[in-house]
């Protein structure tokens, strides 16, 4: 998978969200398929402790297992969104079932917060147009990435992580982490790291919109 998504990609694919452009330096910092125990509530320490808000991309299932995880994502301020309840990928999944699924996580996030907002991003990036097209018309937004900084690679290391988001960053991009157990060990080596430089360099963190 690509660390830069190419414009060529962003303009085939113009339905769906890649960057935010903006004049700010405003940047969007996202985490993908939590929440759970231990790594998710060490992000969120992170996050406090640079005083930014970020967008949680969660999966439904782990929103019914650790309920009390996912309710202190949302009372520290942060930005809850869908990543489908079962991780399914799209290009595999037949697509009723697809949606079903997608539907039955925002149901399950539905019984915590009342977020009007509908934000989804496909596991793996992998979405068939028609998927996307009943999404879009069920009142979702698709949201992809500019940068992911390839933290589950366990054949990376930290400072690879590290030099995948810095090195290409630029203000509109969405960034992508995971907060999982196979992506801690480069998570948890990366992420204060990258924060300090990016707001050294002048960039903010805002939530999508």
């Amino acid at each position: 998978m690509q660390v830069k998504i190419s414009s060529i990609l962003k303009t085939l694919f113009f339905n769906q969200v890649w960057t935010i452009p903006n004049t700010e330096n405003k940047i969007y910092l996202t985490f993908d398929d939590g929440p759970i125990p231990v790594v998710t509530p060490w992000v969120l320490e992170t996050l406090k402790r640079y005083q930014i808000k970020a967008t949680f991309f969660c999966i439904g299932d782990n929103v019914r297992k650790y309920p009390e995880v996912f309710k202190q994502i949302i009372s520290e301020g942060h930005q809850i969104a869908n990543h489908s309840f079962n991780h399914l990928n799209g290009w595999k999944t037949d697509s009723k079932k697809y949606i079903e699924n997608v539907i039955e996580a925002e149901n399950e996030i539905s019984k915590h917060t009342n977020s009007s907002k509908k934000l989804f991003r496909p596991p793996y990036g992998k979405i068939k147009p028609n998927q996307s097209y009943k999404l879009r018309k069920l009142g979702f937004k698709i949201i992809m990435w500019d940068i992911i900084s390839k933290d589950y690679d366990v054949n990376l290391l930290p400072e690879n992580c590290e030099l995948n988001v810095i090195q290409n960053i630029s203000s509109g991009s969405i960034i992508i982490y995971h907060d999982s157990k196979k992506a801690s060990k480069n998570l948890s080596g990366s992420l204060p790291s990258v924060i300090e430089k990016l707001q050294k360099a002048g960039y903010t963190f805002g939530l999508l919109s």
